[in-house]
């Protein structure tokens, strides 16, 4: 059975990083940008990340520019912006595909597990999929979910 811990992931530095460095740990993944009406949803995530990362939440945003042309930037400005305007500490990967041929493979996988309204496509920035500490996909949440709304289900997966 394919699990979180299948794949890899480049960072924003460009190192590789084996999505394996997250088991047992529920993960929350977010396809990010800087230039989104969501965007302001960085500081959820973060808040997330500070309450409970001691608790076992690893939260991974993945800025995609597919929508909107709304993260025109490198990995450094990226990261810039981030830190800049979010104080964002949490792990962020380089920029990806999440819709089409060239899709990063995990997003391939994460939307066979959980389509949303549109089938298996991603509809729009900020799409989070939570994954349980057993590197399954528990929930996908619409791009209109604010960050907070999660907490119940984080500790959820946190407790079980």
């Amino acid at each position: 059975m394919t699990a979180l811990t299948d794949f890899t992931a480049r960072t924003l530095n460009g190192e590789e990083q084996a999505l394996a460095d997250y088991k047992g740990q529920v993960v929350l993944v977010v396809n990010t940008a800087s230039k989104c009406g969501f965007t302001p949803q960085y500081k959820g995530l973060q808040e997330l990340h500070e309450s409970y990362a001691e608790q076992g939440l690893a939260v991974v945003g993945f800025p995609c520019n597919q929508f909107g042309h709304q993260e025109p930037g490198d990995a450094e400005e990226i990261g810039a912006f981030c830190e800049r305007n979010y104080g964002v500490t949490f792990q962020m990967m380089e920029k990806v595909d999440v819709n089409g041929s060239e899709a990063h493979p995990l997003y391939k996988w994460l939307k066979s597990e959980k389509g949303g309204l549109l089938g298996g496509k991603i509809k729009w920035n900020f799409t989070k999929f939570l994954v349980g500490k057993d590197g399954q996909v528990i929930e996908r949440y619409a791009p209109t979910t604010k960050p907070e709304k999660i907490s119940a289900d984080i500790e959820k997966a946190l407790a079980s």
